[in-house]
């Protein structure tokens, strides 16, 4: 047997021995039955992952891609979220590369869930690292018409700060403003909001001169409106 495939396996026994099927189908009805689960809460979820990968360690980087392809097969959500896990693990090592498994799930078994932490937590770090690969990457998703890789591109500079490129960001949303997609109206809310944070008057701003989906606004303004009333 193939080193991946019995370092999954043994991943997939760690985790079925915790699973609860009373509460995986709350789970799946909580996600509008999109997916099968196991039954982990992320609490549980996380201590199981973290026990195994006492045990046996994490994969090199060059077997990580094949072992996150293997449990992005798997029918239940927690191997998704085990998949993540393992990334954000090694994502200090990733290779510039890894971009294009980024956009392969992105694009499978989409939902907010895993496209949220991919964008924040995996796809913003690489972009970070590797900055000749933000305007190829974005322009090409922002214009793919696959909603999830545009919600990635808005998305991936939540944890920049002072960092974010201010006219990208703006630019990103002004492609989808027009937008009647909720998850897209919600993005640019939420990347507004969060930039908020960093220049409150900025976003104001923004927000004030140009036409944004009632949705978006609300979200865009929330953290000021919020700090107002303290």
């Amino acid at each position: 047997m193939a080193m991946y495939k019995a370092y999954v396996a043994a991943l997939e026994l760690a985790m079925e021995a915790e699973a609860d099927p009373e509460r995986a189908v709350a789970m799946k009805r909580y996600m509008r039955d999109q997916f099968e689960f196991l039954g982990l809460p992320a609490p549980m979820l996380n201590a199981t992952v973290r026990t195994f990968l006492e045990r046996h360690g994490l994969p090199r980087q060059e077997e990580a891609e094949t072992v996150v392809r293997e449990l992005w097969l798997l029918p239940e959500r927690e191997y998704q979220y085990a998949a993540l896990t393992l990334l954000t693990r090694l994502r200090g090592g990733a290779p510039r590369t890894r971009i294009h498994l980024y956009a392969e799930l992105i694009t499978t078994k989409s939902w907010w869930d895993t496209v949220d932490a991919l964008a924040s937590n995996l796809v913003g770090h690489l972009l970070a690292r590797y900055p000749d690969l933000i305007m190829p990457t974005v322009d090409a998703w922002s214009n793919s018409g696959n909603i999830w890789l545009q919600r990635t591109a808005i998305l991936f500079q939540l944890k920049y700060k002072t960092n974010t490129d201010v006219s990208l960001l703006f630019e990103l949303i002004m492609r989808c403003s027009g937008s009647q997609e909720f998850f897209l109206q919600k993005a640019i809310g939420w990347a507004l909001r969060e930039y908020s944070k960093t220049a409150p008057e900025t976003v104001r701003d923004f927000v004030a001169k140009h036409p944004l989906a009632p949705l978006s606004k609300r979200e865009a303004l929330k953290a000021m409106q919020r700090a107002e009333q303290t």
